[in-house]
């Protein structure tokens, strides 16, 4: 029976981590990343680029000589799109670019991405508590103790890691992302991925599909109680 897999701890000496094999423990997919991977490169495309036809062209409503008569060759607007200023044919409009992919099957993408990176040790978890105040000096010894470590380092914390993120979104070649801005692209992307312990549990559970209740939610059946 195979081991569960682990991810080695940073920023402390501390035991592995140990992942849930049903999201790190995966087969990988390589259609369906490829296809998700499509629909997120799209989706930032701003599909703004237009050009003018020559119904949209200014001007060319008289023509620019008789038909017959001069010994050149016949037009009948200076709007052509075979003059110099005249419309673009073919040329690119506004549009969109978005692809649609389910929910199960992009949650299917993200353990193939999660498993990937657990099963070649390219994951670690990053200690958030040893970071008290902002240091970007203390978040560059964590990653040169991380002999895994490549650039582009992709830094996984939640919004509770205030701190982490102010010392680490100063580095170079370092992405800082909140689990729900994590993308597939963006697992791709990175040679190596760093996740806080708290972004963990909110990646795995997204993968997963659990259904996270607001925090406000929370604290009103606390105080019910």
């Amino acid at each position: 029976m195979a081991s569960a897999p682990e991810a080695p701890r940073i920023g402390t000496s501390g035991p592995a981590v140990a992942l849930d094999p049903t999201v790190f423990d995966v087969r990988f997919n390589e259609a369906l990343v490829h296809e998700c991977v499509r629909a997120d490169l799209n989706a930032r495309r701003q599909g703004t680029a237009s050009t003018r036809t020559r119904a949209m062209a200014r001007g060319g409503g008289t023509k620019p000589w008789r038909q017959k008569g001069t010994g050149r060759a016949r037009a009948g607007s200076i709007r052509s799109p075979l003059w110099v200023g005249g419309g673009t044919v073919f040329g690119p409009s506004p549009r969109h670019y978005t692809l649609k992919v389910n929910r199960k099957a992009r949650r299917a993408a993200l353990r193939s991405v999660l498993s990937m990176h657990a099963q070649r040790g390219s994951m670690a978890v990053l200690d958030a508590s040893a970071f008290d105040v902002p240091a970007t000096k203390r978040a560059a010894e964590a990653l040169a103790g991380w002999d895994q470590a490549a650039a582009p380092t992709l830094v996984i914390l939640s919004d509770e890691d205030v701190v982490v993120t102010k010392s680490f979104r100063n580095l170079a070649r370092i992405v800082v992302l909140t689990p729900a801005a994590t993308g597939v692209v963006d697992l791709m992307a990175a040679p190596s991925l760093l996740v806080s312990e708290t972004a963990l549990e909110q990646v795995t559970a997204r993968a997963r599909g659990d259904r996270l209740e607001p925090a406000s939610s929370a604290s009103e059946t606390e105080k019910d109680a």
